[in-house]
């Protein structure tokens, strides 16, 4: 396995992994945070559930994108793999 300058450019420029603040990590918190609500607000509306429900087929959606994402990493690392 091969490990790439850019993927160790953490050890040797920290700064780089610090350039957001207090208040870059607050709003960028805050937007994921609007997002996910007006995602939950829809799916409540759409399927006329209440919003615990939204919330956990908001989370069941998550899960299935993940799991697919994890699924598509897996096949598309053993090409790599078999091109080396």
């Amino acid at each position: 396995m091969k490990v790439k300058m850019q993927d160790l450019s953490w050890l040797f420029f920290p700064e780089l992994q610090a350039r957001k603040g207090f208040f870059g990590e607050m709003i960028g918190w805050f937007i994921r945070v609007v997002i996910y609500d007006i995602c939950v607000t829809t799916i409540q509306e759409v399927f006329g559930v209440s919003r615990f429900v939204a919330i956990f087929i908001f989370l069941g959606i998550l899960l299935v994108i993940g799991f697919g994402s994890y699924v598509i990493k897996q096949k598309s690392s053993k090409a790599v793999d078999a091109e080396t």
